[in-house]
């Protein structure tokens, strides 16, 4: 997929059949973390919440061929709200697409790793 540069942009270049998925995952970052910003870095959509910088750095999401990767940058201070059984590197989880995103655990996680960031934003102020 060539370097899009919203993640509009990169939704609509992905396949047809994956971009559904991506929308709905999209859509519940976005009601988990209304206040973070929606960007692109590395080629894929992220989103940063409060400062700048990979602190503030929620998550990022691409299509890939038989999946959804989802990278979550810094560890949740309670683990990843039961996203582990898609875990498959260090913060790399992936969802086939022959399976039903867990949309619910990850808003759930969105929504710790915000109160994660604003916990260490008012420890450093």
């Amino acid at each position: 997929m060539k370097t899009a540069k919203s993640v509009n942009a990169y939704i609509a270049a992905a396949p047809p059949e994956v971009r559904p998925r991506l929308r709905r995952l999209r859509q519940t970052i976005k009601r988990a973390a209304p206040k973070a910003a929606e960007r692109i870095s590395y080629g894929m959509p992220f989103y940063e919440y409060g400062g700048s910088g990979y602190k503030g750095r929620l998550i990022y999401f691409a299509a890939f061929k038989q999946h959804i990767g989802v990278f979550i940058p810094p560890k949740p201070s309670r683990g990843y709200g039961g996203l582990e059984k898609y875990r498959t590197a260090k913060s790399s989880f992936r969802f086939p697409h022959d399976e039903p995103l867990p949309l619910g655990l990850i808003g759930k996680t969105v929504k710790a790793l915000v109160k994660q960031i604003r916990r260490r934003e008012l420890s450093e102020s």
